[in-house]
């Protein structure tokens, strides 16, 4: 795998979670939250990115996204749950997706906000179509995701480096 070539990264919220008496971290996804990660697990599809791996948060709720989402793909990415995912900062996810093995050529990270949005505007130094507009104007809802690429290593990965390829969001 050459180096020259971009590394694409999708940067994927979790769906809608429901409020239940549990913790934070054991918060499930609400029925529509159900029903958008199937739909972006759709989309993630039609992008036709060939994930070689997914980083997920520990949380009940980008779990239960993922497996809802995963099953649109046409192949199956090896998944590792990172419990650094929950509750990190956009500079700590920096620290995660600089360790990627440099096999790694397009990775999925299924976080939570702050962390996801701010990552994602943070590596985004340029924007390709009206992506970033887009994703001003939206924010970074439930299910939402961005798709960024970067060129050089994993370890090289700092702010402004990715461009941003594309954003989607479910409708409201």
């Amino acid at each position: 795998m050459s180096v020259a070539e971009p590394r694409r990264i999708v940067l994927f919220r979790h769906a809608k979670a429901d409020w239940p008496q549990v913790t934070d971290h054991e918060r499930p996804l609400a029925d529509r939250g159900r029903m958008d990660a199937a739909v972006a697990g759709r989309k993630l599809a039609d992008s036709g990115i060939p994930f070689d791996l997914a980083l997920c948060s520990t949380a009940v709720r980008t779990r239960e996204t993922w497996k809802l989402a995963v099953q649109e793909l046409p192949h199956r990415p090896k998944t590792v749950y990172e419990e650094r995912i929950y509750e990190a900062s956009p500079g700590e996810l920096i620290e995660v997706l600089n360790e990627l093995p440099d096999d790694a050529q397009n990775i999925l990270l299924i976080g939570h906000n702050p962390g996801v949005q701010g990552l994602a505007d943070i590596l985004a130094g340029r924007s390709e179509s009206d992506a970033r507009e887009r994703m001003s104007r939206r924010g970074f809802p439930a299910a939402a995701f961005a798709v960024l690429s970067i060129d050089g290593t994993w370890k090289t990965l700092e702010p402004g480096v990715a461009a941003l390829l594309d954003y989607w969001a479910p409708t409201e």
